[in-house]
């Protein structure tokens, strides 16, 4: 199969040529035909699959065919949120790279937080044709007049799921109040919580869902390893990987923003290039960082989940889980930043002895078993704490091993009435 034969124009067609792609992908395959007929399209896919493709080439087909709204002082013919800077910065190159390749002049501003505004309500005055942003800067920029939405023709909501975690739900109806109820919606999200479930009902009329199967598998170019360590030592077993195993380029994964400045602050000391990467760098900042990581002046990058979405770097060699993510879609997320591009890549969790049963969930949601490595030096001392099960009982439902809630645990502290029977 061919881009050509999806209904695209002999112009983005060649485009995909020229970017080296070949034929499109399974999420492309069934999306874009579907987009291209004005449909609604819900597509859900594994990080790595095409999903942003998969929408820039029909909303480009779709302004360059007269299909969508003319662009009026400040307005939009075609909306992207998405919920970080980088993933915004990520979108807004691919349509441009793919206008380019196709001869087409498309106007596209991106529009994020971390950054003054002025620039961009200077390049919103005469309109554009796609607006990339993420949804607190749109309605800044709402708020200045600086951007009208009435004519918004296509809305593209990337990474649905993310931008509900990362608690954007009330800014999007901010935003969602002032598009026209006359529009295409397309909408891709990893995973499907009952909060995305809710907001699909909401947006899309009758919509074609597109679903690639194995989201929580890892790609088969990724190698995985998994080492058993004591939390103290993760560092120092960071470092001696580092340094024997002759790692170019590696992006670790910490739990928090003080974990990643704590990190990166003792590789640094022990003469390996590291810095730290999290939302409370500016948007200078993070984009420094990126390039520099990009163009192999950081050896190491240790991250927050910031960067377990949105960010493309080529031939990434390594990633390490020094703390583990909270779920089995989040560690897919984490190391598909390497092997990317049917690249080789490699993947190491660390995993202390209070994370055990964490490892061994996402291990039966990645339906993967991987043998626990120890590293000679860094032989584990701790010991896991088994977890008694809650007893039976009118407390807890009668369900054996059920936990208790905590209304069950308020009673047990004497602070709610018990249960009558």
């Amino acid at each position: 199969m061919h881009f050509a034969s999806l209904g695209l124009s002999p112009a983005l067609a060649h485009a995909c040529a020229a970017l080296g792609l070949a034929q499109p992908t399974p999420v492309q395959a069934a999306a874009i035909p579907a987009a291209l007929a004005g449909r609604d399209v819900l597509a859900s896919a594994q990080t790595g699959s095409g999903k942003t493709l998969a929408f820039a080439l029909p909303l480009l087909h779709r302004l360059h065919s007269g299909a969508a709204p003319k662009t009026a002082p400040r307005g939009v013919r075609a909306l992207v949120l998405v919920p970080t800077r980088e993933l915004a910065q990520q979108v807004s190159t691919v349509l441009a790279q793919v206008a380019q390749n196709a001869g087409l002049s498309a106007r596209v501003v991106t529009a994020v937080g971390g950054v003054s505004i002025n620039p961009q309500m200077l390049a919103l005055r005469g309109g554009c044709d796609v607006l990339v942003a993420t949804p607190g800067r749109l309605l800044d920029l709402a708020n200045h007049n600086a951007v009208q939405l009435h004519t918004v023709g296509v809305l593209v909501l990337d990474e649905a799921d993310r931008l509900l975690d990362l608690g954007f739900a009330k800014e999007l109806q901010g935003v969602l109040d002032l598009l026209p109820t006359r529009r295409q919606t397309l909408l891709s999200s990893a995973t499907f919580p009952p909060e995305v479930q809710a907001l699909t009902e909401k947006l899309l009329r009758d919509p074609v869902r597109v679903e690639v199967q194995a989201e929580q598998a890892a790609p088969v170019s990724i190698a995985q390893r998994a080492i058993r360590v004591d939390t103290k030592s993760r560092t120092q077993l960071l470092r001696h990987l580092i340094q024997t195993e002759k790692w170019g380029r590696v992006l670790v994964f910490v739990a928090t923003k003080y974990a990643a400045e704590l990190v990166s602050e003792k590789l640094y000391k022990a003469g390996i290039y590291a810095t730290a990467f999290h939302g409370d760098l500016s948007q200078g900042a993070r984009q420094e960082v990126l390039a520099e990581f990009k163009d192999e002046r950081w050896e190491v990058v240790v991250t927050t989940d910031l960067a377990a979405r949105g960010i493309d770097i080529l031939k990434l060699p390594v990633v390490v889980n020094y703390d583990l993510p909270r779920s089995a879609t989040d560690y897919t997320h984490r190391i598909g930043r390497t092997g990317r591009a049917g690249e080789a890549g490699l993947a190491v969790s660390f995993v202390t002895a209070g994370e055990l049963a964490h490892w061994k969930l996402i291990e039966k949601r990645q339906g993967v078993t991987l043998a626990l490595e120890e590293m000679a030096g860094f032989t584990p001392s701790e010991v896991a704490v088994p977890v008694a099960p809650a007893p039976v009982g009118p407390n807890n439902g009668g369900i054996k091993g059920k936990r208790p809630s905590k209304k069950d645990k308020l009673r047990a502290a004497g602070l709610l009435p018990p249960l009558q029977n």
